[in-house]
């Protein structure tokens, strides 16, 4: 069964960085393309990036685009989420996601049946 565990989330003040970890227990983790999501209080889970199994393709949120990096390190069967110049209106629950609905191309609107429990990031002076 496969398991993911963000990690890295925190307070930050604002136009500061973290980066996110998501941790798989598999394997083998390029059988899978990987979401990153986001919730805040009171609004719908939001899908912010995405990459497929190799590495090689990845979408982005127009809200994160040229701010936040996806990438990912197989060998240590882990995906990041670098998180650049953040903002208070990014403060929300951060959620890694697997989807081996089709692994060789990563698109946010894939099912993902397997999701991590969340890490908080809050960003605030």
């Amino acid at each position: 069964q496969l398991q993911l565990v963000e990690s890295g989330g925190g307070l930050v003040q604002p136009g500061g960085s973290l980066r996110l970890s998501c941790a798989a227990s598999v394997f083998r983790l390029d059988y899978y393309a990987i979401g990153w999501f986001c919730q805040a209080p009171g609004k719908e889970r939001e899908g912010i990036s995405c990459i497929n199994n190799s590495g090689g393709s990845t979408n982005y949120a127009d809200s994160v685009k040229d701010r936040f990096t996806i990438s990912r390190d197989n060998a240590r069967n882990t995906v990041y989420l670098q998180m650049n110049s953040l903002a208070p209106e990014d403060t929300a629950v951060y959620y890694c996601a697997a989807s081996s609905v089709a692994p060789n191309w990563c698109d946010l609107r894939y099912e993902y049946a397997y999701w991590g429990q969340g890490t908080q990031v809050t960003v605030s002076s």
